[in-house]
């Protein structure tokens, strides 16, 4: 998929686009085990493609969901 289309999907669509990709993963590794996978260029795409995907989850959640857990870490050092 490109690059283009997974950045104009909201975060449902790339959640589910994540989970399509494990299991795509999964498969392939299956098969790059048993050698029964035909084009192992697939399975490094395949990872790629999810490594993207996060990538963009992780912009679209923004750095509010970054800084909270950086807050909590503080004030957790600063309770002690």
């Amino acid at each position: 998929m490109e690059l283009d289309e997974l950045r104009q999907m909201n975060a449902g669509d790339l959640r589910l686009k994540e989970r399509e990709a494990r299991e795509e993963i999964f498969r392939l590794k299956l098969k790059l085990r048993t050698n029964q996978l035909d084009n192992p260029s697939n399975y490094r795409r395949a990872r790629k493609e999810l490594a993207r995907i996060m990538t963009l989850l992780r912009r679209k959640s923004g750095p509010a969901g970054v800084g909270a857990a950086a807050r909590t870490k503080a004030s957790d050092a600063g309770a002690s």
